[in-house]
């Protein structure tokens, strides 16, 4: 009987001053797996500028259990991951980052989960060492998520997770290019259960999520997984209609009371007059939000490229 498989998916962009000592703590968490399973490591090169794409051939002639792809060009983290999804053949894939805030010895605690029958676990922080603004922020944006979503995503989590082979054919179905893949996982269902973590610092280099990127993966995690800012719109809308109904009866009953009044408060009008305009682009923009991720949907483009992909023994 062969024995089962377990498969590291480990997305790279920029990251030399991080490769040489991940490696060699995921090769201690492997040595601890070895007597029961085989395990391989499979690592996705986001189009790096720096000399990660040579740091990980450097490890694959030394490791054969390394497999390396590179993408034709940086297409963010979440395609990345999704990249190394696609090949890896394994009986569990753990997906994490690459800067060591996911420690790799958390992993153990995911593969014993699944030995325990579990599906999905998915490693959840307890606390994490970030800025205080980065706490902030990730902080509202998992309220706001939990509050709006249409699913039930867990707070606190990233995409550092143990996924069963079930689980992975699964997500392989969802072709969207705009991906959140904790929510995708989700949605799939299937028994999925938290292991707590403390989150460490970045070990080194510079976060591959600045304030833009953060904004456009809580942009797909809130318009991928719902429609309340649709719904928000027409309660909006019905809510100033209502209003300037309203308005509409005083005017109407202040002038029929008193003829020779004048009805003051042209500056207000104006003022409301740029507020209405003001949410009117507002929802345009919402709208705008979703009939783009329609137009980007419908032209059925390949998620990635590869520029490269070594697999199997490396070649001496």
């Amino acid at each position: 009987m062969s024995r089962r498989r377990i498969a590291y998916v480990l997305p790279i962009h920029n990251e030399e001053g991080n490769i040489p000592l991940l490696h060699e703590r995921l090769t201690a968490v492997a040595a601890t797996l070895a007597d029961r399973y085989d395990v391989e490591f499979v690592y996705v090169d986001d189009g790096s500028r720096d000399r990660s794409l040579e740091l990980l051939r450097d490890l694959r002639a030394r490791d054969p259990r390394v497999s390396v792809y590179s993408l034709a060009r940086n297409y963010g983290h979440q395609i990345a991951v999704t990249a190394g999804l696609d090949v890896a053949d394994a009986d569990a894939v753990i997906v994490m980052d690459s800067d060591l805030q996911d420690p790799p010895e958390v992993s153990l605690e995911l593969v014993a989960r699944w030995e325990d029958g579990v599906d999905v676990a998915y490693a959840q922080r307890r606390t994490r060492d970030d800025g205080l603004f980065k706490r902030t922020t990730a902080h509202g944006f998992y309220w706001l998520l939990s509050h709006l979503a249409n699913v039930d995503i867990p707070r606190d989590t990233g995409d550092f997770r143990l996924m069963d082979r079930r689980v992975v054919a699964e997500l392989r179905k969802h072709p969207e290019h705009n991906r959140f893949i904790r929510g995708l996982v989700a949605s799939i269902g299937f028994r999925q259960e938290a292991v707590l973590f403390d989150r460490d610092a970045r070990h080194a280099g510079e976060t591959g999520y600045p304030l833009r990127k953060m904004l456009k993966l809580a942009g797909d995690g809130i318009f991928g997984f719902s429609t309340a800012p649709l719904k928000l719109i027409s309660r909006v809308g019905g809510t100033m209609a209502i209003i300037a109904l309203l308005w509409t009866i005083y005017l109407v009953v202040a002038r029929l009371v008193s003829p020779g009044s004048v009805i003051e408060g042209w500056t207000y009008l104006a003022a409301g007059m740029f507020l209405l305009g003001g949410i009117q682009m507002l929802m345009l923009g919402v709208l705008g939000s979703y009939l783009g991720r329609i137009y980007v949907e419908v032209q059925g483009r390949p998620l990635y490229a590869f520029a490269v992909a070594e697999t199997g023994p490396p070649e001496r």
